[in-house]
């Protein structure tokens, strides 16, 4: 086991490594930018770097830097979290190179499945359920015409390289590609630094679902069922779930395997989780896979009673998975705190958080790096908080966090608690019958309730 490990991220991400961490009898090294000086995780760690002014790609983006900061420690590991760096092959690479485990897979096992197009052309090798689309990258417009006619408007142009929304064009009839294919072409460019640009049909009213899997280096690979991710806006998700809501058991089996499936064709090593679009019919087909740690694990260790950042340091240092038989109990639902307005089109708002009051109460989580005092800076991602609640079933979860939502004070910035506190009335998500395009076409955020 590792006795000192790097944490190369920030915020509560940065935090919930660090306990359990602690937990392990394991000490950590936290990196920061200037600005982020007086973050919890910085305080809560062993020891801490300054790796670089705000700007990510000054400090939690500069590789150099990061393993500079690994060296001086003498940290023998190091924990990506999610965002930043969590996906880069050659972070991975260049840590093994100077003899410092990355805690998740190796370098050609984050090329093999970050890059969309690669990816889906591997999942068909192994008969993985994959979305029909283009085998590989499209070479011009006139390709991406010619294929779209074969597989059947509407469809959806992707960044190979990409996520997050960036680089993706719906079209729903031929004259709408070629000017779509050379936007997306250029904001894949500018967002990745790699222009290529793959083809997907476009479902109707899809779910997304997400199955989480922890493979290590003795060939075994577990998952540990799924979670719905399709409450989402702008392709940024805003709530999750464990289990679906409309998950069956025979149905989760057939995930489960494919899942497992899509991990094995690679030998994965690690945490990450195999993504899903789930249609009406309930066919189910391969998306993509995320080769780090989720923003909403903390659901799957609700429901599983699994510490997944444990499993990861354990697979990381070489330990055997347990056998483990699936147990899911009752329900746990995520919703992501972020400093936004959602009066205003979920203007970001950064600044000092005037009072920071967490809800607590049984079965009630908040994950955050945030405290009343604490300036939220305007260089990073919104989100200041996680909150989680479990209850037996889903109808108990959603009544506990309204009243979770209601006891959270973040005064001195806008967040989106009035808004997620709205959708726990909607009778959309009350009744599970949603889909990605949910949030955007169909509920409706009232800035003044009366």
């Amino acid at each position: 086991m590792f006795d000192k490990i790097l944490i190369a991220n920030r915020g509560e991400i940065a935090l919930r490594i660090i306990r359990t961490c602690q937990e392990m009898g394991i000490k950590t090294v936290a990196v920061y930018s200037t600005v982020d000086e007086k973050s919890l995780h910085v305080k809560f760690a062993d020891e801490a770097v300054c790796i670089g002014p705000p700007s990510a790609r000054e400090s939690y983006l500069k590789i150099p830097r990061i393993i500079a900061a690994a060296e001086i420690t003498d940290a023998k590991a190091i924990h990506p979290g999610y965002g930043f760096l969590a996906e880069n092959a050659e972070f991975s690479r260049i840590c093994e190179e100077h003899n410092i485990k990355f805690i998740g897979p190796s370098a050609k096992m984050i090329g093999t499945m970050g890059n969309k197009s690669m990816a889906r052309e591997n999942m068909q090798k192994f008969r993985v359920p994959i979305i029909p689309g283009s085998d590989g990258v499209i070479k011009n417009a006139e390709h991406a015409q010619k294929l779209a006619a074969e597989i059947g408007y509407p469809i959806i142009l992707k960044a190979s390289a990409g996520g997050g929304g960036r680089g993706m064009r719906i079209c729903n009839e031929e004259k709408e590609v070629k000017l779509q294919f050379a936007s997306a072409k250029n904001e894949a460019e500018s967002a990745f630094g790699n222009p290529d640009i793959y083809m997907e049909k476009y479902f109707v009213k899809p779910r997304h679902v997400e199955v989480q899997i922890i493979g290590d280096r003795h060939g075994q690979v577990i998952h540990l069922g799924e979670r719905d991710c399709s409450m989402q806006r702008r392709h940024q998700k805003m709530l999750e779930e464990s289990p679906c809501p409309v998950m069956t058991p025979d149905l989760r089996e057939k995930m489960g395997a494919a899942a497992i499936a899509a991990a094995e064709t690679i030998q994965y090593e690690g945490a990450g989780t195999v993504e899903f679009l789930l249609d009406k019919d309930f066919n189910f087909f391969f998306m993509e896979m995320n080769t780090r740690i989720q923003v909403e694990h903390p659901v799957t260790e609700e429901v599983t009673d699994e510490d997944l950042i444990k499993m990861q340091i354990e697979v990381a240092a070489g330990l055997p998975l347990e056998k483990k038989v699936l147990k899911m109990r009752g329900h746990s639902i995520e919703c992501r705190i972020n400093a936004e307005d959602p009066a205003f089109n979920f203007r970001p708002s950064a600044g000092q958080i005037q009072a920071f009051h967490t809800p607590g109460g049984h079965s009630v989580r908040v994950d955050t790096h945030a405290y009343s005092g604490y300036s939220v800076p305007p260089f990073y991602d919104s989100m200041i908080a996680k909150l989680i609640v479990s209850a037996p079933n889903r109808i108990e979860a959603i009544a506990r966090m309204k009243r979770a939502l209601n006891e959270f004070v973040i005064e001195g910035i806008k967040t989106n608690i009035p808004y997620q506190l709205q959708l726990m009335d909607d009778p959309g998500f009350i009744s599970g019958d949603f889909d990605t395009k949910y949030l955007e076409k169909q509920f409706v955020y009232n800035p003044d309730p009366i």
